[in-house]
């Protein structure tokens, strides 16, 4: 069998020959172009027999591969002599390049990835049908919440010439403050250490830096404002009522909703200086919200 090196010296020979073909081929074509027919017909006969040579040339190379094992390139493609032209004589390089001996095993094929296991869907919870929204109660007085407080303590605003700032009762485990622009009607002697009807559920506002807890309510015409008394008797945070509206006070009253802005038209007192929402008497403890002189003006 043939070694490797015998085989590339044979490609060698074989590609060298190639190039001479055609290195006589051109010196014809110049023979033509003179007309020297003496050297024309000597270079054919050259070219005829290194025509041969290659033929020889190219079956030892088949031969050769064919001992080695390796795949054969030229056995089918047309000869010099029957194409009329030199055939280039070259392998596939990485054929020739291929070491002889039996082929190497195929890798073994990679294992397929476990496939990750799907978790099992949670299966939703079914939410518990809500509870539907309550029917919002009616603006009226019922949402108020009117309470009896003691006026413990008052003093001027000390960025207001106009206020008072009280420190007033209402039944919890605090004194509210309580901002009032009763300056002008009541003197501040007056003011100490009485009873009066305070709306509690009103949104607490600051007034000149100081912040108001809920509003003393008043009798009131432009020329004279009067607080109004609860029945005597009364203590902090005793409820106002009014007979035929369910009293049902909202926690704060939401500004936006303007529940009392509704209210205060038909906030009055009576020609008995009873205090009233339309026409009904406020109570407590079943005895009448009173003014002291004032009759037939609205409550503010």
């Amino acid at each position: 069998m043939a070694s490797a090196s015998a085989l590339e010296k044979l490609e060698s020979r074989a590609a060298a020959a190639e190039s001479l073909i055609k290195l006589l081929k051109s010196q014809i074509a110049e023979a033509k172009g003179v007309g020297n027919a003496r050297e024309l017909s000597s270079l054919q006969n050259e070219n005829s027999e290194l025509k041969k040579e290659l033929e020889t040339w190219k079956t030892r190379l088949i031969q050769a591969q064919k001992n080695n094992g390796k795949t054969v390139f030229y056995e089918d493609m047309p000869s010099a002599k029957s194409a009329g032209q030199p055939t280039a004589v070259t392998e596939n390089k990485s054929a020739a390049a291929a070491p002889s001996g039996p082929a190497p095993k195929a890798a073994p094929a990679a294992k397929a990835a476990p496939e990750k296991e799907k978790k099992p869907k949670k299966e939703k919870k079914e939410s518990a049908p809500k509870a539907p929204a309550e029917p919002e109660a009616p603006i009226d007085v019922g949402r108020l919440d009117m309470r009896v407080g003691h006026i413990r303590s008052a003093k001027k605003h000390p960025d207001a010439d106009s206020l008072y700032v009280e420190e007033v009762d209402v039944g919890e485990e605090k004194p509210r403050t309580v901002i009032s622009g009763l300056v002008k009607f009541i003197p501040e002697a007056d003011m100490q250490d009485r009873m009066a009807v305070l709306l509690c559920n009103l949104k607490p506002s600051k007034m000149r830096g100081i912040m108001s807890e809920a509003m003393v309510m008043c009798a009131s015409t432009p020329d004279k404002v009067e607080i109004l008394s609860p029945p005597p008797g009364s203590k902090p945070g005793d409820l106002v009522q009014v007979e035929g509206f369910t009293r049902n006070p909202d926690a704060q009253l939401n500004p936006k909703k303007k529940i009392f802005e509704a209210c205060a038209p038909d906030l009055s007192v009576n020609g008995d200086k009873e205090a009233c929402y339309k026409g009904t008497k406020w109570t407590v403890n079943g005895q009448p919200v009173v003014s002291q002189t004032l009759v037939n003006v609205v409550v503010k």
